[in-house]
């Protein structure tokens, strides 16, 4: 109840700014006495009839957090305690980079949308590394709070070069992340999305898997893709799955569409390039998710993502064959208790 007058707050200030700020004051929150529980007991919902398994690994619920919320694995205790099953941390590429300048984040309420141009700004994969592996050695790992690597290239890496930065930024995080997403779908690095043709997907799974196999336990890799694929790049992904062994699909990241907004026109000119998130893109990532369950093994399990908000979104996307779900701008909209109110209605 108290979210919405905390909203108002928020969007007063730069998106940016809101989200250190919020995430930090939870943070403080969570470093007092009880304050961890009453957070949990506020906004979490436990229920053990949630526990899935997917792809070997098995999540305390369904409801996880999309990357790009917390790049840098730097309120995992925070997220754990808001009730998600799962979060993707990053996208990290291997050196630490500042990403586009600011401002880089942009809040459409009439939509309840986002257009950002983060581009990647991480500390790198060796410093994401060492804070993962500090959290590990004092929490409880059991509790089936999965914690996904969302793994991209530099900006001055070149395109033909990539599949080194995925390779380094898999080596870098393997002993530290449950499984891994490889991103070649954010449009904010530039040629990035080129990434996502055969040619090049092959060449980044086939040396990235010729590592993960010779492990003793290998860990799953994803791929994420970008809702703007047309039928036919969608059918050479389906082709490619098997080819280079994907546990999985994210389906979808965000969409370089600005069609059929409510904000004005010279509103969204002004924002400038970007990735649009949130209640927009929900139509056409259910098209593509749908899609992909069709054409692939039931082997291959898809990830939705891309307009989540409510329960009935959620459920929506889970009885259509998705095995998780994803929230990232329904959590700005909506508050920090999103995955509690979608777990209690899924229970």
């Amino acid at each position: 109840m108290i979210y919405p007058i905390l909203r108002k707050a928020f969007f007063k200030m730069a998106p940016e700014k809101a989200h250190y700020f919020a995430m930090n004051r939870l943070k403080n929150i969570c470093g007092l006495p009880g304050g961890r529980a009453l957070v949990s007991a506020l906004c979490a919902h436990q229920d053990p009839k949630l526990k899935t398994s997917v792809f070997g690994i098995d999540f305390r619920n369904p409801i996880g957090l999309g990357a790009g919320f917390d790049k840098n694995a730097l309120y995992l205790r925070e997220l754990e305690a808001l009730g998600f099953g799962s979060v993707e941390i990053g996208t990290v590429t291997p050196k630490g980079q500042p990403g586009n300048p600011q401002p880089r984040l942009f809040r459409l309420p009439a939509d309840q949308a986002l257009i950002n141009r983060m581009g990647f700004n991480n500390d790198g994969a060796p410093a994401v590394r060492e804070r993962l592996e500090n959290w590990r050695e004092k929490h409880d790992l059991k509790n089936g709070f999965i914690i996904g690597g969302n793994i991209g290239k530099n900006k001055i890496t070149e395109n033909e070069d990539a599949w080194k930065d995925y390779l380094s930024c898999f080596k870098t995080l393997f002993e530290a992340v449950d499984y891994f997403t490889v991103n070649v779908s954010s449009p904010n690095t530039p040629g990035l999305r080129a990434l996502q043709e055969k040619d090049s997907l092959r060449r980044i799974f086939t040396e990235i898997q010729t590592v993960n196999q010779g492990k003793n336990t290998p860990k799953p890799v994803l791929l994420k893709i970008a809702p703007d694929l047309n039928e036919h790049q969608l059918a050479d992904i389906l082709q490619l799955a098997t080819e280079i062994n994907l546990s999985g699909i994210v389906a979808t990241n965000t969409t370089i569409s600005r069609a059929g907004l409510k904000t004005p026109e010279a509103t969204v000119t002004s924002m400038g390039a970007g990735g649009l998130s949130g209640r927009p893109v929900k139509a056409r990532a259910t098209e593509v998710m749908e899609f992909l369950i069709q054409g692939l093994p039931a082997s291959t399990p898809v990830i939705a993502s891309g307009g989540i908000f409510t329960p009935s979104d959620a459920q929506s996307r889970l009885k259509a064959g998705a095995r998780l779900v994803q929230v990232w701008t329904g959590f700005i909209y909506e508050g920090p208790a999103i995955a509690g109110k979608i777990c209690k209605q899924l229970g």
